[in-house]
């Protein structure tokens, strides 16, 4: 079943309990309520998708809209050395040059479009009554991965963060506001992602699934926990099980969508302003209304053109506009005839690419480096087969007998180049302030340790009424 089956429902639930601007504080827009709504199953199923709506956002350009995935590559790619803005003008440009403001728009709607979702997921777990037990217990596991997803993506990027697992009301500020330690938020995510490695199975691509949650734990143990050898089962058995495969060509990973290589996918339907994403134009030259950002810096190009192999003519491409200027060529909208690329929509701003969250060959690259175990090398026959397996898809076929922590950084880089994975896997490499460091240095930016967590928005500070501290730095 896919999601956009549901959306209708899921328009239609959501309208019922919208949670309006503050996420903490729901306001009714309807003389019904959520606990009168849910009476069954199949209504209950429209607060699930309620919550796979909230993580594809609002095609939009108004900060009052919860952007939520649609605008995630400012605070991971553009904080890496990958991408820049084109003119290093705006708001945007805060993100590249590290002098990243407590007021930023971006990372005030990034956090509270991550909220958002939390309080879907807890919407659902409250109300699993009113399915079958069946349901239910599928229910429970999507709603936990989908928390799990969120505050991963939050606790990594904020650090501490609330932990806000259960539906509160307007009143309770102290658990809305209170930062907890972060050791208790990666224990509700390792917690809900067993539930939904439990309750899941491999059907779905737009919704969870066992391999996603297996693969989101697998790089839970490696980023917080140091348990490699749960990682690497974790990971076995998604590569065990026979679901997931690389595509032969690597352009089909990105414009064949659904193919065996994806694992969990963000959904959009081109054409449909409810259910399209504008992301894409954002990183075009001339298109869409804060165009030419994501472009790629030197140094990505530099590693393609090295290490890439045929990956690097469908990872970034000239902008003829602009021949000193360089575009992600991963979910181009609008087609390119050189490179046999199929327009996803007649509006370049209503696109209908799909964002890819987690794929197989990160799974291979992810097992590689359970086996290293924060070791500099290995010679493991098991991880060569995994790093093998990338390299010879991308036309590197010369046999690997090493691999080295900085050969498997480089390879993740040049495989998952612009997917938002750079940014965290300098920091769980333990390599971001030296890395971040020399590019900053290179190009005159600001860059400094305390730029590896984004700032607490100055809105959640204010609200808290002095509950709330903010990140170092700022």
């Amino acid at each position: 079943m896919n999601i956009r089956i549901y959306l209708l429902l899921g328009i239609t639930m959501m309208t019922l309990v919208s949670c309006g601007k503050d996420f903490l504080e729901p306001e009714p827009e309807s003389a019904i309520s959520a606990e009168g709504y849910f009476q069954n199953s199949e209504q209950l199923e429209t607060a699930v998708i309620g919550m796979y709506d909230a993580i594809q956002g609002v095609n939009s350009n108004d900060l009052d809209d919860n952007f939520s995935i649609q605008r995630e590559f400012y605070i991971t790619e553009m904080r890496s050395d990958n991408t820049r803005t084109k003119s290093r003008e705006g708001e945007a440009a805060q993100f590249e040059n590290y002098r990243v403001t407590t007021s930023n728009g971006i990372v005030t709607n990034y956090y509270i479009s991550y909220f958002e979702i939390i309080y879907r997921a807890n919407l659902v777990l409250a109300n699993l009554d009113a399915a079958s037990e069946e349901d239910a217990a599928q229910f429970e596991a999507e709603a936990k991965f989908v928390r799990a997803y969120a505050y991963f993506n939050l606790v990594r990027l904020f650090g501490p963060v609330p932990l806000i697992d259960e539906l509160i009301g307007p009143l309770e500020k102290e658990k809305a506001y209170t930062r907890v330690a972060e050791s208790q938020i990666y224990d509700l995510i390792i917690s809900d992602l067993q539930t939904a490695i439990s309750g899941l199975d491999n059907m779905f691509v737009n919704r969870a699934s066992r391999a996603a949650a297996q693969t989101f734990l697998a790089k839970v143990y490696l980023t917080n926990e140091n348990n490699y050898t749960e990682a690497q089962t974790l990971l076995e058995s998604v590569i065990n099980s026979g679901d997931y495969s690389l595509e032969s060509n690597f352009k089909d990973v990105f414009y064949n969508e659904r193919n065996g290589e994806v694992i969990y996918a963000v959904g959009y339907t081109s054409d449909i302003t409810s259910d399209s994403q504008n992301f894409s134009a954002e990183m075009l030259n001339s298109v869409g209304r804060t165009s030419g950002v994501n472009y790629v810096t030197a140094d990505a190009r530099i590693a393609l053109d090295a290490k890439g192999g045929n990956r690097t003519e469908y990872s970034y491409r000239l902008d003829e506009a602009q021949p000193t200027q360089y575009q992600v060529a991963k979910y181009i909208p609008n087609g390119d005839d050189a490179l046999g690329i199929e327009p996803t929509s007649s509006n370049p701003e209503l696109a209908g690419n799909d964002w890819i969250v987690l794929r197989y060959a990160d799974v291979l690259l992810l097992h590689v480096e359970a086996i290293l175990a924060g070791g500099q090398e290995t010679s493991s026959s098991a991880a060569l087969d995994s790093f093998q397996k990338i390299r010879d898809r991308a036309g590197l076929t010369d046999a690997v007998t090493n691999i080295t922590k900085q050969d498997l950084l480089e390879e993740r880089r040049v495989e998952l180049a612009f997917e938002n994975h750079r940014f965290f896997d300098l920091v769980r490499f333990g390599l971001a302030q030296e890395v971040l460091s020399a590019f900053s240095d290179e190009n005159g930016y600001d860059f400094s340790a305390t730029d590896l967590l984004l700032p607490i928005p100055q809105r959640e500070i204010n609200l808290s009424n002095g509950l709330m501290e903010q990140n170092p730095g700022y």
